[in-house]
């Protein structure tokens, strides 16, 4: 009864429409450069170099689109970021399922538990640095390869206590009556453990796809070669650069209507397009899998 008044006082109502505000407000910080973003694409030359352009298309053309389309250095830097969030995402997660597995059992099962769990912590607090990274990707032979991406930081501390803690809120009943009926640790872990764990799984695997997806600096450190640059790296080179070839258009009328901007901005808005799709089918596990994995057991 209590909490049924509280919710209907005058100052509950007033903090609820004030988190409303703040949360639309997150919402448009978030919507409204993507927005600005797909209307430059969208627009031409001429409307988007006098800065006529905010979040509707001016002087419309789908022209920067059919550039991206004939870009084959775009479509192979985005092949090679799928390809990189494939195996980034699986060696990652069999990683942390690995290591998060032993690490959330009981003191009296694993007596040396808290030392490791310390061990990765300290990691999170104190790193190599950038050079004995390359160095130590160039003398393992990672150098302009796809691994040099993959390898180097698979393991992530924070996903592996978000799955740690996730593993510890599972009931111990379930894997001590297999381990009674003479389930071993490996099968505990694959047919019980990690199907509990949909949730937790999702989420990391979520977080570790979208680092991958969005990384580029590691790329202009490792690969000699901007053929094996992934997208990220290669939309950031083509900024910088603020040039592109021009020599597959049809005339110059179509010249006319396509920018740097309007090119870089198309290139941003179908880099972001994979993620966007993808996490609409992850959203439903990914408030539960953090929200358990961050209680500590």
């Amino acid at each position: 009864m209590s909490s049924k008044l509280k919710k209907g006082t005058t100052g509950y109502r007033v903090f609820t429409v004030f988190n409303y505000i703040i949360v639309l407000l997150l919402a448009l910080v978030c919507l409204l450069p993507m927005l600005n973003v797909l209307a430059i694409s969208f627009s031409g030359n001429l409307a988007v170099s006098r800065g006529e352009v905010s979040f509707w298309p001016k002087e419309f053309t789908t022209v920067a689109y059919e550039y991206l389309l004939a870009d084959e250095a775009f479509w192979r830097s985005m092949l090679i970021s799928i390809i990189r969030v494939i195996l980034g995402v699986g060696i990652s997660m069999f990683l942390i399922i690995l290591t998060a597995y032993p690490l959330s059992m009981s003191s009296q099962k694993f007596p040396k538990r808290r030392i490791y769990a310390w061990y990765f912590v300290f990691t999170m607090l104190f790193g190599g640095g950038l050079i004995p990274t390359f160095l130590t990707v160039r003398y393992t032979g990672l150098m302009d390869t796809i691994w040099a991406l993959v390898i180097p930081g698979a393991l992530s501390a924070y996903n592996l206590i978000l799955m740690l803690n996730f593993f510890r809120q599972l009931p111990e009943g379930v894997s001590e009556a297999a381990y009674i009926d003479g389930a071993g640790h490996w099968k505990i872990l694959w047919m019980i453990i990690v199907p509990m764990s949909k949730p937790a799984l999702a989420t990391i695997a979520l977080f570790v796809a979208v680092a991958h997806w969005n990384e580029w600096f590691n790329a202009m450190i490792f690969m000699k070669h901007v053929d094996h640059y992934p997208l990220q790296t290669y939309l950031q080179s083509m900024i910088i650069s603020s040039n592109f070839q021009v020599t597959n258009l049809a005339d110059l009328q179509t010249l006319s209507r396509l920018s740097n901007r309007t090119v870089n901005s198309a290139q941003i808005f179908v880099g972001m397009l994979p993620i966007l799709c993808v996490y609409p089918f992850l959203q439903k596990y990914f408030t539960k899998g953090i929200v358990l994995g961050s209680v500590k057991g």
